[in-house]
């Protein structure tokens, strides 16, 4: 297998060969994965989860069929199941490790196959270099004779995770909600974008109230072609063409889309006579302003609330968490980095004080009850929010407005551009350079203010492949490689004032 093992474990083009995703090095994967776990368990506990991709569920039963062999006990979904569901289960069934087959957002040529810690976060790089070496060591696997996956089951090696543990998740996002129950007035139009988010979503939303759902029928059930949308990301707006086309023909308020791993949540909202998407600093802010709000109103804010992002977020989380005391938390991009932050909290004994994890790129998490981002309970918390204020007579962009008019215009815009790996490696060691000769004060008119390197930076973040730029009209620009893609991401911010 030639592929490299990360942070978010393996993705890649599925096909055959030492270069893609295929059967043998998804076996060769999990070898090194159990090779790991093993030194660590005696008898490890594994959690298996898997998405609407093709080959999804072939890859999940065969990465259990190998952990089973190595003497660990798997517990896998019997069906399609959202990504965080798996960072729940890991947690509650107090497994060793977890493993969910998935590419999230990628076009339908990809899969993916990433790996969860006990703690329900996605590894970190230390512990990818260490399955990388247990790969290198473990590069054949030898099934037992007769051994299949169903053999595996009956001698309980292998175990669907219960129905009630779906239940459970959902329940406990219930909890997170700042309305018990909504006599709701909403009319909601919702894709799963043919992944995992139906089951979830819709349960989620039916038992908090909310009776007007409609979803977009051409996305509806799990299809890993997904044949209406090649590129299945909410952020994209070819992806959301239909649900806007269905929310035109029925007069709708809101219109969801979860991504095919139901991780990530994006939002059209009618903006006066049109319908809009809603980018995701612009969701994370509604949130967090909701969430505060509500909960001083209702007297049940902690004195110290914490909001975690990454540095790639909106800076206008910050000045909203301002005028409630909270504190604000600043990450490397991906959403492990702010699982570990709720962990940390955790071991001090200060989880209560997580009000909301934010990324902009559509991953939100509205309580602490998973260690990755989670379209279903802000899904949920994202109707509650949109039901009030229209019982008030407005809608999202309404109260985004409203916000803009008391802290300022934070105009957020992401950017990427197609490389091959080495040339995204060398744009970035030329970007530095170009900065530290200061030929980008001529390039932009000498409106460089400052500029921070993450390789070089100092503090409580590590290093990182990311330069940031401050311009004196107020305006900032990030740059970083993408960490699933060969492209590089640029992050635009201009604050303008009120």
């Amino acid at each position: 297998m030639n592929l490299k093992f990360g942070t978010g474990g393996l993705r890649a083009v599925m096909g055959e060969g030492p270069d893609c995703l295929n059967i043998e090095n998804v076996r060769e994967a999990t070898l090194g994965v159990a090779g790991y776990i093993k030194k660590r368990c005696q008898q490890p506990k594994i959690a298996i989860c898997y998405d609407s991709r093709n080959q999804s569920e072939e890859f999940a039963r065969e990465t259990a069929k190998v952990f089973a062999s190595k003497e660990c006990v798997v517990y896998i979904s019997e069906t399609l199941m959202p990504t965080p569901f798996l960072s729940f289960v890991i947690r509650k069934q107090q497994c060793d490790l977890g493993v969910c087959i998935t590419a999230s957002h990628n076009p339908k040529e990809y899969n993916g196959y990433k790996v969860y810690g006990e703690d329900g976060c996605q590894i970190t790089g230390k512990v990818a270099k260490a399955i990388q070496q247990e790969i290198f060591r473990e590069n054949k696997w030898v099934p037992e004779k007769g051994a299949s996956f169903e053999e595996y089951r009956s001698l309980g090696k292998i175990r669907y995770i219960s129905n009630k543990m779906q239940d459970d998740f959902c329940e406990e996002i219930l909890s997170y909600g700042l309305e018990r129950k909504v006599d709701s007035v909403l009319n909601i139009i919702y894709s799963p974008l043919n992944g995992a988010g139906k089951l979830c979503v819709t349960k989620v939303l039916e038992e908090k109230g909310f009776t007007g759902i409609h979803i977009v029928k051409e996305q509806s059930e799990p299809d890993g072609d997904f044949p209406t949308c090649p590129y299945p990301n909410p952020e994209d707006d070819k992806a959301m063409e239909l649900g806007i086309k269905l929310c035109e023909e029925m007069a709708a308020d809101i219109f969801l889309a979860t991504d095919p791993d139901s991780d990530r949540v994006g939002v059209v909202a009618k903006k006066g006579k049109n319908y809009q998407r809603l980018n995701g600093n612009q969701v994370g802010v509604l949130l967090l302003d909701y969430i505060l709000r509500t909960r001083k109103e209702k007297g049940t804010l902690q004195t110290k609330p914490v909001i975690i992002k990454t540095i790639v977020t909106t800076e206008m989380v910050r000045r909203i968490a301002e005028d409630y005391n909270a504190e604000v938390i600043d990450t490397l991009t991906g959403f492990k980095y702010i699982g570990e932050k709720i962990g940390e909290l955790e071991q001090r004994g200060e989880l209560d004080r997580f009000v909301l994890g934010v990324e902009e790129s559509c991953g939100y998490l509205i309580g602490p009850y998973v260690r990755d981002k989670d379209a279903v309970g802000a899904s949920m918390l994202i109707c509650e929010m949109a039901d009030k204020y229209k019982k008030q007579g407005k809608s999202l962009w309404d109260r985004l407005e409203e916000l803009y008019q008391k802290y300022g215009y934070y105009e957020s815009v992401t950017q990427t551009q197609n490389f091959d790996e080495r040339d995204a490696e060398y744009y970035m060691q030329s970007l530095r350079k170009r900065i530290e000769e200061t030929k980008y004060l001529e390039e932009f008119g000498g409106g460089i203010n400052r500029y921070k390197d993450y390789m070089k930076t100092e503090g409580n973040l590590p290093k990182a492949n990311v330069v940031k730029i401050w311009f004196q009209n107020g305006s900032s620009l990030i740059v970083r490689p993408s960490g699933t893609e060969p492209k590089i991401k640029f992050y635009r911010e201009h604050i303008s004032e009120k």
